[in-house]
C-alpha cells in the first residue's frame, strides 16, 4: 500500500474570493475548531481561479494548508454538483494504491456557509497540460506515464463493493447503455449528415464486446488531472471525480489513449510511450495479457466525443452555447466521428 501523498498544489492561482462565492467566515472558522483535528490559528482564505462547477477555496491557518470544495450558490438541479459524490470516493479509496488527498468531513448542514461543503489536505505537486512533457528529461517522460498507467490499474482494482460503493452506479451492460444515451443525446442534437457518423450508429451497437466487467471509472482520466511530485515522475493525487462511476475499465483506458489517433500524437516526441507500449504498462499493472476489441473501445471514446461536441456546436447554432467558439465546432464534430470510424475499421 502507497502512503499517503505528501500534504495539492493548485492546479490554477489563487484570487480573493469572488464577491458572489463570499460565505460568513466566522461560522467557517466556529466550525472548523470543532471538527477538522489539529487545526489552529487565524484563518486565511483564498479562492481557486478557474471554471470549476464547484468552487475550491485555499484554507490557511497555523501553518497548515487545506482545501475546500463546496457547491455553488443559488438553486442546483438535484443530481448537479454532487461534492458528496466527490467526499465519498476520497473517503473510500484513502486506503488503497491510489494515490488521493485525504478527506477529513463533509458538512451537508446548508446553515453553516450556505451550502454542503467537504475540506480535505492540500498536495505540493506539478500538473502536466501537455501530453508531450516536452520541458521534462527524456527518461522522466515516460516514467510518468508508466506511473499514469499503475494509477489507472491501481483504481480499476479497488474492490468496489468491498468499499461500499455498489451503488456508485449501474454495474454491467456499461457499454449497451452508454451507446444508447449518446445516439439519443446525437440524434436530438443533429444538424448535418456526417457519413462517418452514421456508420458508427450502426457498427457500434453490433460489436459491442461480451464482457461485463465492472469497476470503479474515473470518468476523465487524464493526464491534467493528477498531481505529480514536485521533484519525482510518481503521482501523489488523482483529482477531479466528477464524472466517476462504476464503469468498464476500458472507458478509461481508451479516453486515456485518444490523443494517440488525433493530431497531438504527431506531438508527442522522444520518451513518451507509444500507445501499443501503454496498454501494454497498463496489461502489466493489471496483470492482463492482452486487450481484445482494443478498437471498439477507441472507436467509442471518439463517438461520445463527437456527439458531445455536436451538442455545443447546436447550442451554438440556436444561440444557446455559453462562447461563440461553439458555432466553429461543425468541422471539429466532422473530423471526430471520422477518426473513430477509421479506428472502428481498422479492426485493432
Amino acid at each position: 500500500m502507497t502512503d499517503q501523498p505528501e500534504p495539492v498544489a493548485p492546479k490554477q492561482g489563487t484570487i480573493e474570493v469572488r464577491e458572489n462565492h463570499r460565505f460568513d467566515e466566522a461560522a467557517l472558522v466556529k466550525y472548523l475548531t470543532e471538527h477538522l483535528p489539529g487545526y489552529s490559528g487565524d484563518l486565511v482564505i483564498k479562492q481557486f481561479e478557474g471554471g470549476q462547477s464547484n468552487p475550491t477555496f485555499l484554507l490557511e491557518a497555523g501553518g497548515k494548508k487545506y482545501v475546500m470544495r463546496k457547491k455553488p450558490p443559488g438553486t442546483l438541479l438535484p443530481t448537479a454538483h454532487a461534492i458528496e459524490r466527490e467526499y465519498r470516493i476520497y473517503k473510500a479509496l484513502e486506503d488503497t494504491d491510489v494515490p488521493v488527498p485525504k478527506a477529513y468531513f463533509l458538512c451537508e448542514d446548508a446553515s453553516i456557509i450556505g451550502t454542503a461543503f467537504f475540506v480535505m489536505d492540500f498536495i505540493e505537486g506539478r500538473v502536466f497540460r501537455d501530453s508531450s512533457l516536452k520541458d521534462l528529461p527524456v527518461e522522466d517522460r515516460r516514467a510518468i506515464y508508466k506511473d499514469m498507467s499503475r494509477v489507472l490499474g491501481a483504481l480499476h482494482g479497488v474492490d468496489y463493493k468491498q468499499k461500499g460503493l455498489s451503488d456508485y452506479g449501474k454495474p454491467g451492460n456499461y457499454f449497451q447503455r452508454q451507446v444508447t444515451r449518446w445516439t439519443d443525446q446525437y440524434l436530438k442534437a443533429k444538424t448535418h449528415e456526417i457519413e462517418s457518423m452514421n456508420a458508427l450508429l450502426e457498427w457500434l451497437p453490433k460489436n459491442i464486446p461480451n464482457d461485463d466487467t465492472t469497476t470503479i471509472v474515473h470518468g476523465d482520466f487524464q493526464l491534467y488531472n493528477m498531481m505529480f511530485h514536485p521533484t519525482e515522475p510518481r503521482c501523489v493525487a488523482l483529482l477531479d471525480w466528477e464524472l466517476s462511476t462504476l464503469g468498464h475499465p476500458m472507458a478509461d483506458l481508451a479516453y486515456n489513449c485518444m490523443k494517440y489517433h488525433t493530431l497531438e500524437a504527431f506531438s508527442l516526441g522522444e520518451g513518451v510511450p507509444t500507445e501499443d507500449e501503454y496498454v501494454a504498462m497498463y496489461c502489466a499493472a493489471t496483470g492482463r495479457e492482452r486487450i481484445a476489441n482494443w478498437h471498439f473501445y477507441v472507436a467509442f471514446g471518439f463517438f461520445r466525443l463527437a456527439s458531445i461536441i455536436q451538442g455545443v456546436y447546436k447550442r451554438g447554432l440556436d444561440g444557446n452555447a455559453s462562447s461563440a467558439a461553439a458555432l466553429s465546432m461543425k468541422d471539429v464534430v466532422n473530423t471526430t466521428a471520422d477518426t473513430g470510424w477509421n479506428v472502428a475499421k481498422s479492426g485493432k
